[in-house]
């Protein structure tokens, strides 16, 4: 008898232009981070590469230099490099595609050239991937940083080595979608010119829409996300019901490695399902105490970037209304920052209140850890929110999410009031169904005693918006597309 012929692993290789914990800005870093780790521990191999950015992590880990060429931008050839981090401490390969003066800033986003930059990182990220023969089995592309690479491998002659991989595209957030006039087309690497419909959308080059016109399939973070992009797109609707055929919604998933309340080293207590009042307890006590609050009013908490889409253009009037209505009978805080006009005027309020309103401007990775530990409510008022992650952390911890009814909140969030329900949800994103949502919750905690608190809290703590719930769709739909 021959010996078995060993089966090789699926490959696959993700595009992005963030990653938990190199580089993030929001969730998109998040999701990244994750998701190949637990496709790696589901016996796929998993690797990852994103730009190079001036950042701690990339200080404090090990790279070598893997590869080193050039691209050809219009007149300019600009030299790269492949950096590849030595350890695999994320639990995935990590690569970097560093430019000298173009990929090597600080921060991630708001540069005047950024469509420059993620234009060379697409192009250099594939011309190594053919200089040094890696031929993944899926290339999945998240959002329009990435949007032009099933584009460019099926009609740019350079990438000719890379023809008829499938492509998987995700949708993080289809409001931005990288647009550039068509006078930079000089940028891109040489293509089948009479394809240029492929990635242009009234008048424009669009990656996002390039993405989801030459993907194989597209997934978004959550269905209702789906069903929203049909309606509400930033001018795609039309394109995302034209290629209904192939897109999925998959929820996100959470990292329970990073968030775990056993074992979560930035909290003042780890705690269980066994000990979850007196953990919540402890950790709420010693955060309440930072912040000159009183530890036996129950604490409403806001996490997240003062954007429109967020709503949190109705945490003014709404913190002014309750902090009136309801004195006395809570607190609460607010971790973010973004429109600096909202930042000033949240930091009058908290003046103006400080006996039961906590501000913290910017964004602290261990004071959210702690503040998912100690809060009894998480309140999100967003307008778009495509899967949402916030809502899953604070649920993972014991915290009551009292969330608008939009998107991936709504596919992940039950109303106390419905069969088996265990958040507050609400309509519209104005002051007036905030404030009733903030009442219900009030009236909650004051009317009900500690015990039924107690079970709700390991109720959420049970849910399961595990990675590996996710991972697994993700795989079914690789091997989908693959045979």
């Amino acid at each position: 008898m021959g010996m078995r012929k060993q089966k090789k692993l699926m490959h696959i290789f993700h595009f992005a232009a963030e990653c938990y914990p190199v580089a993030k800005v929001g969730g998109l870093a998040d999701v990244v981070g994750a998701l190949p780790k637990y496709q790696q521990k589901a016996g796929l191999k998993a690797s990852v590469i994103i730009p190079y950015y001036e950042k701690p992590f990339i200080k404090a880990h090990t790279f070598i230099d893997v590869y080193q060429g050039y691209i050809q931008q219009g007149a300019e050839s600009r030299p790269y490099s492949i950096l590849r981090e030595l350890n695999d401490s994320l639990g995935f390969e990590l690569f970097l595609v560093k430019i000298p003066g173009l990929l090597d800033r600080p921060e991630i986003y708001s540069y005047p050239d950024e469509y420059e930059q993620f234009l060379a990182y697409q192009h250099a990220a594939l011309d190594w991937l053919c200089a040094a023969g890696i031929r993944p089995d899926i290339i999945h592309c998240h959002d329009h940083h990435a949007g032009l690479i099933p584009f460019y491998i099926e009609n740019a002659q350079q990438f000719d080595f890379l023809k008829g991989i499938p492509t998987v595209a995700t949708v993080h957030n289809g409001q931005y979608q990288g647009w550039l006039d068509w006078d930079n087309a000089f940028l891109l690497p040489s293509f089948d010119t009479w394809k240029w419909g492929l990635v242009d959308w009234n008048g424009l080059i669009n990656p996002l829409a390039a993405l989801i016109k030459c993907c194989w399939a597209y997934t978004t973070v959550s269905e209702g996300y789906l069903q929203e992009l049909y309606q509400e797109a930033n001018g795609l609707e039309s394109l995302f019901l034209a290629e209904k055929e192939k897109s999925y919604g998959i929820i996100n998933g959470i990292d329970t490695d990073v968030w775990n309340t056993k074992t979560d080293d930035m909290l003042t207590a780890n705690f269980s399902l066994t000990n979850i009042t007196k953990g919540k307890d402890l950790n709420k006590k010693t955060l309440c105490l930072t912040y000159h609050l009183d530890e036996n009013l129950p604490l409403i908490a806001f996490i997240g970037r003062f954007a429109f889409e967020k709503g949190a253009d109705i945490l003014p009037g709404t913190l002014l209304r309750v902090l009136e209505e309801f004195k006395g009978r809570f607190n609460f805080l607010i971790l973010g920052s973004g429109d600096k006009k909202l930042e000033q005027t949240l930091e009058q309020i908290s003046k103006d209140y400080s006996e039961h309103f906590a501000l913290y401007i910017g964004y602290n990775e261990e004071l959210a850890h702690q503040v998912y530990a100690s809060a009894d409510y998480l309140f999100m008022p967003s307008r778009v929110e495509p899967c949402g992650l916030n809502q899953l952390y604070a649920m993972r911890y014991g915290t009551v999410p009292i969330v608008r009814s939009t998107g991936g909140l709504r596919d992940t969030v039950k109303d106390l009031d419905t069969a088996d329900g265990y958040g507050i949800l609400f309509e519209n994103a104005t002051v007036e169904d905030a404030i009733e949502a903030i009442k219900r919750a009030l009236d909650f905690w004051h009317k009900t005693n500690s015990n039924t608190f107690s079970f709700l809290q390991k109720k959420l703590m049970k849910l399961d918006f595990s990675w590996e719930r996710s991972s697994a769709k993700y795989t079914e739909l690789y091997n989908k597309l693959i045979d």
